[in-house]
């Protein structure tokens, strides 16, 4: 018995499905039809579905008039003489790096990536985690080898972070709509790559819409959203994401206007399907569906459950043989499932799953990428490029001839501290503490002592560490939070609140032992490092230290970017992706999803660091702002430009902000919304014209039912290196420069 090339190919790439039951049984089924094990017809007369010449429409209706109805549900079915082979889609986590899949580079999480402000490095991030995937996705086509990474790639998530205390901030770009966009927008584009051909992975975005906790009510909360707020905030990001190429769209647990995310047919419909064109396919959270009909009793049972998420909008519920229960009671009609099938098969088109071996060069990425020396370098740019420098009053970079170095906290030699959560691993972890010894070198002493953990108060009540601290030339205090404290529901094991923080402030016992430390420094520079995933209110340890930086979780590399900027081989150009609040009274209620009261756009308490914020070792000016017009029709754009000049003594970068505010509005408006950022790099005393572009689209308003409109009036554009707060200038940041222009 001959058997052709492509049979061959199709038993050896016939791997085991997915090791997620249930939800993504479906969705891994990436089909490769053949008929019997006769020998393959020659290429003139294969079906149209292997012809990777043709459109992948009509690939997808060809395979499509193939199968049998229970085949396209999912379920097992010869009795169309189609034998359904399968090389598995899968499924990779790669919030910051390929996650839970072993070795893999460590990037910051992704909050600090979106404290770059860096688009450009951003999508170079996304080629290279994408690198990662395929390399280890390609494994499992070998004999023996099971497949490690899947190229259905979870992320960007685009959630807006309206308060601080949710624990997955981390993985969020921040509390924008517009930073939070261009930032997924650069991840997807890297990961897809530049074959327009074939993606290199299918990104799905997540969690689409309404959603940014309380984890510990995730699966059955209510979040009450306006179509104002839902269109202004929670669903740009999402939008910019879908323009970028990601096919796939994950459905959050929670209600949204007391409708399940998973089966809203508001969003997965209207908002997706007619208002967008989406063309991908919608799979819900992990436990979305269970949670129709487990957490709130909505459903009879999970066969309801299922039918009510396809005819809410669902492509992909999981699970052959409820859908079958479903369409049997007449819950689902046809035609969801027609289109259930229809969608995710394209995608699978789209990767060339169908196609002959090595048709894409992505077949072939080698695994020597994964941690490889490249990657590694991106990971400490990335690192160095994410800390934000938020007080420095002349102690940083350290004096070449401080000699003793008292590196103190619980942030310090904890490796959970460059990780955060959804995370990767490799043998190269560089904890903050060992980059600064490394980079200090023999000549001069560091010494290391906890001092105090960052979960608990201290139970021996003697404290060597702060009576020791005046013995040294400098103190560095690396304190804050870790993955064990904060993140998504049942990662962090040592949290109290099912991974939401109660409390932005520091625990007390950190900001007792850094009182302490300032206590006994005879003088000498305090600087403060802190770590974690959001907001981290310090106002009295702002006053004690000398110099203040925000280090998030950043990543494998994140010691040796550290040690950088501490002894100025690096300079920092961190900005601020969230408001940080001077205290948890300043926030709303939790449980409250209106954005008045939230983020810099609608905040009216004066902030501690306020968004966009973030200092330099060098100085920068701005002047001659210019405009190309002070009255503009109603749909035609104004240029906006303005100079930027290097003020310090050595050479920096600074990231040139656009805001724009609508003067008079006849509903509630943002007092100011970031439309653009870019980087200039300036040598001591360079200047550079810098120009944005205001559309037509940036000066839209979003009125109570959710309707966007440019409505006649006079609008204000800023350009400067943070918000236009009075708070930025008061910490540093250069005053902004602004002008006016009228709507006819």
């Amino acid at each position: 018995m001959s058997f052709s090339p492509m049979i061959r190919r199709s038993l050896r790439i016939c791997k085991d499905g997915p090791r997620r039951p249930g939800l993504l049984r479906a969705l891994c089924l990436c089909w490769l039809c053949i008929s019997g094990v006769q020998e393959a017809p020659a290429a003139a007369d294969q079906p149209l579905y292997l012809n990777p010449d043709a459109p992948v429409n009509e690939r997808v209706a060809d395979l499509m008039s193939r199968l049998t109805f229970k085949q396209k549900m999912g379920l097992r079915d010869s009795s169309s003489g189609i034998q359904l082979r399968g090389r598995g889609l899968g499924w990779s986590e790669t919030v910051h790096g390929l996650g839970r899949h072993g070795m893999a580079t460590v990037f910051p999480q992704a909050i600090g990536l979106a404290a770059t402000f860096d688009v450009d490095l951003m999508e170079k991030i996304g080629a290279a985690i994408s690198d990662e995937v395929r390399a280890k996705y390609a494994m499992g086509d070998e004999p023996g080898k099971r497949r490690e990474a899947g190229l259905l790639c979870a992320a960007p998530v685009v959630n807006i972070v309206r308060d601080p205390r949710w624990g997955r901030a981390q993985e969020t770009y921040g509390e924008d709509p517009v930073l939070s966009g261009l930032m997924g927008q650069a991840y997807t584009r890297g990961m897809l790559g530049a074959d327009p051909k074939h993606p290199k992975v299918v990104i799905c975005v997540k969690h689409f819409a309404a959603h940014s906790g309380p984890e510990a009510l995730r699966k059955k909360f209510n979040a009450i959203v306006s179509l104002k707020d839902l269109h202004e905030t929670y669903l740009p990001a999402f939008k910019m994401v879908i323009d970028a190429g990601a096919d796939c769209i994950m459905a959050s647990y929670n209600l949204v206007n007391g409708v399940h995310a998973c089966a809203n047919p508001y969003l997965l419909k209207e908002v997706l399907r007619n208002q967008w064109g989406f063309r991908g396919y919608v799979i819900p959270d992990g436990g979305g569906i269970n949670a129709i009909w487990k957490e709130d009793s909505v459903a009879k049972d999970r066969a309801e459950a299922v039918g009510m998420a396809m005819h809410g909008g669902m492509d992909d519920p999981g699970g052959g043989e409820d859908l079958a229960e479903a369409y049997k009671r007449g819950i689902v009609s046809e035609e969801d499932i027609e289109r259930s099938c229809r969608n995710r098969l394209r995608s699978q088109f789209l990767l060339g799953l169908f196609d002959p071996p090595e048709s894409s060069h992505y077949d072939s990425v080698p695994l020597s990428v994964v941690g490889c020396d490249k990657h590694v370098a991106l990971a400490r740019e990335a690192a160095v490029r994410s800390v934000v420098l938020l007080k420095n009053n002349g102690v940083l970079p350290l004096d070449p001839k401080t000699h003793s170095i008292y590196v103190v906290g619980p942030s310090a030699a904890d490796i959970n501290v460059l990780l955060g959560n959804y995370n990767g691993i490799n043998g190269r972890l560089k904890t903050i503490v060992e980059g600064i010894v490394e980079r200090a070198g023999p000549t001069r002493i560091v010494n290391y002592d906890m001092g105090v953990p960052g979960d608990r108060p201290r139970v021996n009540k003697y404290d060597f560490v702060s009576s020791h601290a005046g013995h040294n030339d400098a103190v560095i205090a690396v304190m804050g939070f870790n993955s064990m404290v904060e993140g998504e529901e049942f990662d962090p094991i040592l949290s109290d609140n099912v991974g939401d923080r109660k409390e932005i402030e520091l625990p007390a016992w950190q900001r007792e032992f850094v009182d302490s430390l300032r206590a006994n420094t005879r003088g000498h520079p305090l600087i403060l490092i802190v770590t974690g995933g959001s907001a981290v209110a310090i106002p009295e340890l702002h006053e004690l230290a000398d110099a203040v930086m925000y280090a998030w979780y950043p990543g494998q590399e994140g010691g040796t970017a550290i040690a950088d900027i501490l002894f100025g081989d690096a300079n920092p150009s961190g900005r601020l992706p969230i408001t940080v609040p001077r205290s948890t009274k300043d926030l709303p209620d939790f449980l409250d999803y209106s954005m008045v009261g939230r983020t810099y756009r609608y905040a009216t308490k004066a902030p501690l660091y306020p968004f966009g914020f973030g200092l330099s070792y060098a100085s920068f000016a701005y002047d001659s702002l210019k405009l190309d017009k002070r009255s503009a029709k109603h749909g035609s754009t104004v240029n906006v430009r303005a100079t930027v000049k290097n003020t310090g003594k050595r050479a920096g970068e600074e990231v040139v902000q656009l805001y724009l505010s609508d003067l008079k509005t006849s509903v509630r408006a943002p007092r100011f919304e970031l439309k653009g950022f870019t980087r200039v790099a300036l040598e001591p005393g360079q200047s550079r014209e810098v120009m944005f572009t205001v559309t037509p689209r940036m000066m839209e308003l979003v009125d109570n039912e959710g309707k966007q409109s440019v409505e006649p009036g006079q609008f204000r554009v800023y350009v400067g290196g943070a918000c236009p707060d009075e708070r930025s200038v008061a910490l540093g940041a250069p005053r902004p420069v602004g002008g006016e222009f009228a709507v006819r």
